[in-house]
């Protein structure tokens, strides 16, 4: 590689890093640093061996996430919105130099209202490895053709993805901006220019590179799948030098050790779930106080919650533990007449479906009640006497 183009690399990918910080604001400078390399890589698709994804997920609306995709639109390689396109066209526009898939909304392609989407489903999971085809029955004479998946693919949605995506993605969990935080308005009028500039600059400098690219096997500081999905990131930072391939390597260390305590995060959630439908299940109530939810828990010696935090589990990591699910406390008034924070079960009864928690004692069916026909002037819930030798626990009389 020349001065030349090593100069040239760096200023380019300088500019893009910059032009991305002027409209959005990333999680940090990792993922700014994270988002540029990727945009970059698009530019070399047909040389890749993976098609690493973007997941840029937020807990809510109004996080940026529908921004980041505009700037994205006007600086990837051919890029290509799939919010509303049929997998049909996708299966057939992917070829040997594929598009680049921005998929907005992704959490109805994945979630409950996913509906008929399961071949664009399968296609973005199959995608990220090449020479993985997906077969359908096409044409007149309903021969069965293998159609190419793969490309690489932003998907912007509102929580995170499944697994089978967020375990190939360079993964940006974005926030609401904080009130001091400025960018520009994304304008077409002008946005548009100077970002279409940008990705001309990008294909001019990395197209004539890509026989380079294909030979170049960068030392990773990862393994397995994480080093298959930022391979092409630090492949870009290695053929533009300078700064770029410490920061490469350094916020795929931070970005993929940041998505494993956030699995762990997860699973901890998912076994609390777990306890607190035991808890509800034992004690066979609808509505639980805090504190008495909280003592059941750490009751459990092969659970975390006794040695969770300083002191155990608390009411305060309780609320901060279930608030993703949208599960919270409320004042209850109890049948003593006292009032204290607790939980309701029915709070729990979607999230407990969506995550397939099950009952953990099974149904019982009650005895039948009996109800005794009280003999004229007895007083209620008192029982007839008698007379002696008679009742069911009479000798019975031999006949």
């Amino acid at each position: 590689m020349t001065r030349g183009t090593a100069r040239d690399g760096v200023t380019v990918l300088d500019d893009l890093r910059g032009a991305i910080s002027k409209y959005v604001v990333l999680p940090s400078d990792e993922a700014l640093t994270a988002v540029t390399l990727w945009v970059a890589a698009t530019h070399i698709q047909p040389v890749l061996q993976h098609a690493p994804r973007l997941a840029v997920v937020g807990p809510t609306k109004g996080c940026g996430k529908s921004r980041l995709l505009d700037v994205l639109h006007e600086t990837v390689h051919k890029p290509m919105m799939t919010v509303n396109t049929s997998p049909a066209v996708v299966f057939r526009v992917i070829g040997k130099n594929p598009p680049t898939l921005l998929v907005d909304e992704a959490d109805t392609i994945f979630g409950p209202k996913a509906g008929d989407k399961e071949d664009l489903r399968g296609l973005l999971n199959a995608g990220h490895q090449c020479n993985r085809p997906a077969w359908r029955i096409s044409g007149p004479e309903q021969k069965p053709v293998s159609f190419p998946t793969f490309a690489m693919a932003a998907l912007a949605g509102i929580g995170d993805l499944p697994d089978t995506i967020m375990d190939r993605a360079v993964v940006l969990r974005m926030q609401k901006r904080k009130p001091g935080e400025r960018i520009t308005p994304f304008r077409s009028r002008s946005s548009v220019p100077e970002l279409n500039a940008i990705r001309s600059a990008l294909a001019a400098w990395l197209i004539p590179l890509q026989g380079s690219a294909a030979k170049l096997v960068p030392q990773m500081p990862v393994e397995d799948r994480a080093a298959d999905t930022w391979e092409p990131l630090v492949t870009i930072a290695e053929l533009a030098g300078g700064q770029w391939p410490d920061q490469a390597r350094a916020s795929c260390l931070a970005m993929t050790r940041s998505e494993v305590l956030q699995d762990e995060q997860s699973t901890l959630q998912i076994r609390l779930l777990r306890d607190i439908r035991r808890v509800f299940d034992r004690a066979g109530s609808d509505v639980l106080r805090t504190q008495d939810l909280l003592a059941a828990l750490a009751q459990d010696a092969e659970a975390p919650w006794a040695e969770y935090g300083t002191n155990g589990l608390n009411a305060y990591h309780l609320g901060n533990l279930l608030r993703p699910f949208g599960i919270n406390s409320a004042n209850h008034r109890f049948d003593d007449g006292r009032q204290a924070k607790a939980y309701a079960l029915n709070r729990f009864h979607d999230t407990w479906t969506r995550y397939g928690i099950e009952p953990t004692i099974p149904n019982i069916e009650k005895p039948p009640v009996l109800h005794v026909r009280q003999a004229p002037g007895m007083k209620a819930g008192t029982l007839p006497i008698s007379p002696p030798g008679s009742g069911p626990s009479a000798p019975q009389r031999t006949r």
